[in-house]
C-alpha cells in the first residue's frame, strides 16, 4: 500500500505544489487557463474543509477580491467556464459560511440561463457568440449549478425547477448512449453526436444527480448516477488507473489534463450517499498510483499510472482532486455493529451481556492510514468497563463508558489518535472480567473524526 504516504504528508506536499503556481497578484494560478484556475480553487476549498486547515483559506478571499480577468467571473465567450467558477463560489460559501461567495454564484447561475433557447428542444449553447453547439458540460455545469443551490436556498422553488428542467432535457437529448456514458454533444439534427467520452462529463452529471437525489430523494437519479460510475470505472480505465482518451495520444492540450480529476472528486459524492465498495477502491487505487509517480518535487503529471510528462497547475489540480477524493472517502463515516446481542432494549441498541468475551465488533472502512478519533453512541445506566480491541491488537484494557441514567438516553465517548489501516479494519468492544469489564453496556453506532489524521 502507497496511500500511507499520501494522507497526511503526502496531500499536504501536493497541495503545497499547487500553491507554488498561485499567483497572488492576479488571483489565478500560472500555467492554467481561466476554468482550469477555477477548478483549481474548488480543489483549494476542498483540502480545506477535510483536512481543517487555514493554510491556503487566504487564496479564496484573495480571488475573489482581485476579481480577476473578467467582471463577476463571467466569460464572453464560453459558458461552461462560468459554470466552475459559479461552483467554486458555492463551495467557498460553504466552507466559510460568507454570503457573498453565495450571492456571487446565483449572478453566474441566472446569467447562465440566458443562453436557454428552443433549438433542440431546449438547453445552453457552449459558445456565447457562435450558436452552433449544445454540449454535455454546459449543460450538465447548469444542471449541476442549479442543484446545488436549491440544496443551499430550498425556499426558492426556481433553483428546483431549473434542475428539473434541465435533466428532462438532457434525457430526451440523446447525449446519454446505450453504454450508459455520454458523449460531447449534439450535432447540427440535434442528436447524438457520437464524440469522444471525456471523464469529465461523466463526473459532472454524477455530481449533479446526486445533488437532484439530495433534494428531491428521488432514487431513479441515483440509480442513473451508478449507472454512469459503473460504465466508466470499466471503460475509461486501465488496469484499474482512470485515463483520458487523449492520452493515447499523449495530447490533451491544455484542458484534458483537468478532467479526471473533475471524475474523481463527483464519484467520491456519489460515494457519500451509495458507499460501494467498487468506488472506494477505484480511487484508493487511483490515488496511490498517484503518489507512486510523483516526481521528486511532490508533482503529479497526465498518467496517473507512469511516469510525469511536465509539471503545470491543470495537471497538479486534477490529481489533487482524486487525493482529496481518497481522504474523502473516511469522512463522516458512521459503521453499525456487525453482531446482534440478546435483550434488545427501548432505545433499539444492542445490550451486551456480562458474560466473558461477549463482544461487539465494528468493521470500519478509512481511505488514508493514519491516526483517528473513535466516537461511541452508547447507553448505560449504571456506567460501564470494556476491553477495547483493534485489527487483533489490545488497545485499552478497561475503558470507561460514564452512565447515561437509562437505556433511553445516549452520550457519545470519544477515544483519541488511533491507528487504522488504509482499507478495512476491525474495532472491537468486549466483555472480559480479568481486564475489569463490568455492568451492562449497550452500544449504537461508531463515528470515525478524521482531522486528528490530517492536520
Amino acid at each position: 500500500m502507497v496511500l500511507p504516504a499520501t494522507c497526511a504528508p503526502g496531500i499536504a506536499a501536493g497541495m503545497a505544489a499547487l500553491q507554488m503556481f498561485y499567483n497572488t497578484g492576479t488571483g489565478l494560478w500560472n500555467t492554467t487557463n481561466w476554468w482550469n484556475a477555477a477548478n483549481a480553487l474548488e480543489a483549494t476549498i476542498e483540502y480545506s474543509r477535510i483536512t481543517d486547515s487555514l493554510t491556503y483559506r487566504s487564496n479564496i478571499y484573495n480571488t475573489f477580491y482581485q476579481k480577476p480577468r473578467y467582471p463577476n467571473f463571467i466569460n464572453p465567450w464560453f459558458r461552461d467556464d462560468d459554470g466552475w467558477w459559479a461552483i467554486a463560489w458555492i463551495r467557498a460559501y460553504d466552507l466559510t459560511g460568507e454570503q457573498k461567495y453565495l450571492d456571487q454564484a446565483k449572478f453566474i447561475f441566472w446569467d447562465m440561463t440566458t443562453g436557454w433557447d428552443n433549438v433542440c428542444n431546449g438547453g445552453l449553447y457552449w459558445h456565447k457568440r457562435e450558436l452552433n453547439y449544445k454540449n454535455a458540460i454546459t449543460n450538465g455545469l447548469l444542471m449541476s449549478v442549479a442543484a446545488k443551490l436549491h440544496l443551499r436556498e430550498p425556499n426558492d422553488k426556481r433553483y428546483l425547477e431549473w434542475t428539473q428542467k434541465i435533466w428532462r432535457w438532457y434525457q430526451q437529448s440523446g447525449m446519454i448512449n446505450a453504454d450508459n456514458l455520454v458523449n460531447d454533444g449534439l450535432d447540427s439534427n440535434c442528436q447524438n453526436n457520437g464524440k469522444t467520452v471525456w471523464t469529465y462529463n461523466q463526473g459532472v452529471l454524477i455530481g449533479a444527480l446526486v445533488d437532484m437525489y439530495r433534494g428531491t430523494k428521488d432514487a431513479e437519479l441515483l440509480k442513473q448516477a451508478e449507472a454512469i460510475a459503473g460504465a466508466s470505472i470499466v471503460k475509461l480505465s486501465r488496469n484499474g488507473i482512470l485515463r483520458e482518451p487523449c492520452e493515447d495520444n499523449n495530447d490533451c492540450g491544455n484542458d484534458g489534463p483537468q478532467f479526471k480529476g473533475i471524475f474523481m472528486r463527483n464519484l467520491a459524492d456519489l460515494y457519500q450517499v451509495r458507499p460501494k465498495p467498487t468506488y472506494r477502491e477505484f480511487i484508493q487505487r487511483n490515488a496511490e498510483s498517484i503518489w507512486a509517480n510523483r516526481n521528486e518535487q511532490n508533482q503529479f503529471g497526465l498518467n496517473w499510472a507512469g511516469s510525469i510528462d511536465k509539471a503545470d497547475a491543470t495537471r497538479q489540480t486534477s490529481a489533487i482532486d482524486a487525493l482529496n477524493a481518497a481522504i474523502a472517502l473516511s469522512t463522516a463515516n458512521t459503521f453499525t455493529p456487525t453482531t446482534e446481542f440478546i435483550q434488545p432494549v427501548p432505545s433499539s441498541l444492542s445490550r451486551m451481556t456480562q458474560s466473558n468475551d461477549d463482544f461487539i465488533r465494528y468493521n470500519v472502512s478509512v481511505g488514508c492510514s493514519g491516526r483517528y478519533d473513535l466516537v461511541f453512541r452508547y447507553a448505560s445506566p449504571t456506567g460501564a468497563n470494556r476491553y477495547i480491541y483493534v485489527n487483533g491488537r489490545s488497545l485499552i484494557d478497561r475503558e470507561a463508558f460514564p452512565a447515561t441514567g437509562s437505556w433511553e438516553e445516549r452520550r457519545s465517548l470519544k477515544i483519541e489518535n488511533v491507528w487504522l489501516n488504509a482499507g478495512e479494519n476491525s474495532v472491537s468492544v468486549i466483555f472480559n472480567s480479568s481486564k475489569g469489564s463490568q455492568n451492562p453496556l449497550s452500544l449504537d453506532t461508531l463515528s470515525i473524526d478524521v482531522s486528528r489524521n490530517l492536520r
